[in-house]
């Protein structure tokens, strides 16, 4: 029975994206909605059942049947563990909130071909996060962009949709063929596209500059897909001009599936040969999940726009997210993975609170919408509350996934590394703090030259209309509850490192999906959440309040101090704002110099 429910998380969406598309000049109105959210809904419960399918060991689901032999795997598999499904279940979770919210947004309803869209994208993100095949994740991966592409230029009569779309097209285009190209040097060297088979293969030889190359280039091609530095131009670029409802998915799990891709495929196909340059690789991939957490919040913060701000903030976030995969330990891809659930869930209530103050005011710019939004209370609660769980407010989702984050860090020696990463957090969060206080309780001066406006038109995306309708805050209150309360789930930061556990034993894993032997039965894990964690979830979210001040009262500050703050601060902060032009010859170039830059750093450490 479980096996069988594999298949159909993929296979319902796409089908039902490909029935909408050929009915859709015949359907009657509202027909598309019903059938979109209906399927998404069902694909959401397909996951979470899953999750508990796959409690005690790994599905394995091979279509057509085609099971390895004298373990070579000759198929294709789906390779289905509680850590992947939940993956699955957040993207289902929020794709069915974003076709509510949509129900509700549009201007004279959802636009024809939306729903259809959002359904590929949906089963295409399922596929690749179940997927242990990496020519299939590489398919699962083109066909996500290529509805993430549509989705972004969905007002394509807008010029900012048409560039967003086309930068967001050229950079994952260039990203995807560095992955292809790195799978191909993969299947020369092992004659396998199975992740565990590669593994096995690499695992007999050493670390040349074949594999280095490999490593190197499918690592930048997901980390691309993921907006992590220097691989991000594009995506503040692509949030900011995306319809509000498609940002719910983007933000909340488009971008962290990158890095899903990066510890999925190091743990089972380069741990067995990399695994004595540990302490390097670990060291490249904090390096550059400090630098996306640091650069990412700083930019958040002197953004005007709510949608270009929490473009930065996931950029962010997904520092925060490398970092703790990079730490290459049980307990950090546990905590990674209960971060991105937990995290994703949040955001996306935040994109529906963003959704429900476009609709209402017409726009979601903190300067031009100066106390706009004092009349809606239930959207004010889901940003306002949303913000605070994204500094990790104890004794919430976020914060347990951050504490567990921090223990991983102390056991590999990075005890530095949760307070430079909590710095990051609460400036980011303290950026959307500010901007609901202008917005909902009118607080602060109309204008500050701090902030980089929005371009034109950008934030233009549907009328103003005095409706506030339940379906646009209700699925906003859902997610924040559930992104939130997932803390008091009891056992579940032990449940998740006993999972992550046998997801990283490669040799296991291996004998598990290529010759069907059952693991042994893991000892139970232990974790509890000790004071130190709440001291730094508490001064997470006081440094996130005292930003958020400084960003609205700053001119309140002796003047020296403004002065000396402003000869130093200002110049740095304008050419990070000159790097994000739009210009897409720009944002190609950094690719090129992040990808042999990447590159460079592996061949130095790996040797």
């Amino acid at each position: 029975m479980s096996t069988t429910l594999v298949p159909l998380v993929v296979v319902l969406p796409l089908l039902a994206a490909a029935g909408l598309a050929a009915v859709a000049q015949l359907a009657p109105a509202r027909f598309d909605d019903l059938v979109a959210i209906a399927v998404s809904a069902a694909v959401t419960v397909l996951c979470v059942l899953l999750v508990f399918r796959a409690a005690n060991r790994t599905i394995e689901y091979w279509f057509g049947g085609w099971k390895p032999r004298n373990g070579i795997a000759i198929g294709i598999s789906f390779s289905v563990d509680p850590l992947s499904a939940a993956v699955a279940a957040l993207v289902a979770v929020l794709a069915t909130a974003a076709l509510i919210v949509s129900w509700d947004y549009f201007d004279g309803g959802v636009p024809q071909y939306f729903c259809a869209l959002i359904l590929a994208f949906e089963g295409a993100m399922v596929g690749f996060a179940l997927s242990s095949d990496l020519f299939n994740m590489f398919v699962f991966f083109e066909l996500m962009s290529v509805a993430a592409f549509a989705l972004t230029a969905y007002r394509i009569e807008q010029p900012s949709a048409l560039q967003g779309a086309i930068n967001f097209a050229v950079v994952n285009s260039i990203g995807a063929f560095m992955l292809l190209t790195g799978i191909a040097l993969l299947y020369g060297r092992t004659g396998a596209l199975n992740l565990a088979q590669i593994g096995q293969v690499l695992a007999r030889g050493k670390a040349d500059g074949l594999v280095v190359v490999a490593f190197a280039l499918v690592t930048v091609g997901f980390l691309s897909k993921a907006g992590a530095v220097p691989f991000h131009f594009w995506l503040s670029d692509a949030y900011a001009v995306a319809p509000t409802p498609v940002c719910i998915v983007f933000a909340g799990v488009m971008s962290d599936l990158g890095l899903h891709g990066v510890a999925r495929v190091y743990w089972e196909g380069f741990s067995g040969v990399l695994g004595g340059h540990a302490e390097a690789i670990r060291g490249v991939l904090i390096g550059l999940g400090l630098l996306a957490a640091l650069l990412g919040s700083v930019m958040a913060f002197v953004q005007s726009s709510l949608k270009r701000m929490l473009a930065f903030v996931v950029i962010s976030h997904i520092g925060v997210f490398l970092a703790a995969v990079g730490l290459l330990t049980a307990r950090s891809y546990a905590a990674a993975t209960l971060y991105v659930v937990a995290d994703g869930l949040v955001k996306g209530a935040i994109f529906c609170g963003v959704a429900g103050l476009a609709r209402a005011t017409g726009h979601t710019d903190e300067l031009r919408g100066y106390g706009s939004g004092r009349n809606l209370p239930r959207t004010a609660v889901v940003v306002g509350i949303g913000a605070l769980g994204l500094a990790a407010l104890p004794p919430f989702g976020t914060f347990l996934a951050q504490s567990l984050l921090a223990k991983s860090a102390e056991a590999v020696g990075y005890g530095w590394l949760p307070a430079v990463l909590a710095g990051a957090t609460a400036l980011s969060a303290a950026a959307v703090l500010r901007a609901s206080a202008r917005l909902f309780l009118g607080l602060g001066p109309r204008r500050d030259p701090l902030l980089e406006a929005a371009p034109p038109g950008e934030e233009a995306e549907v009328k103003p209309t005095p409706r506030a309708g339940v379906l646009l805050w209700g699925p906003g209150l859902a997610l924040l509850a559930a992104g939130l309360g997932l803390a008091f789930i009891p056992g579940l930061a032990s449940s998740a490192i006993e999972h992550a556990t046998r997801f990283v034993d490669r040799p296991v894993l291996a004998r598990e999906t290529l010759h069907s032997v059952s693991p042994a039965q893991l000892r139970a894990q232990r974790f509890h959440v000790t004071g130190e964690s709440y001291t730094y979830g508490t001064a997470t979210v006081l440094a996130a309040l005292g930003f958020a001040w400084l960003g609205l009262y700053r001119r309140r500050l002796p003047a020296a101090v403004r002065r000396a703050t402003a000869r130093r601060v200002d110049p740095a902060i304008e050419r990070l704002k000159l790097l994000h032009d739009g210009v897409v010859g720009d944002y190609v170039t950094w690719l090129v110099f992040g990808t042999a830059g990447v590159g460079a750093l592996f061949a130095l450490v790996l040797r």
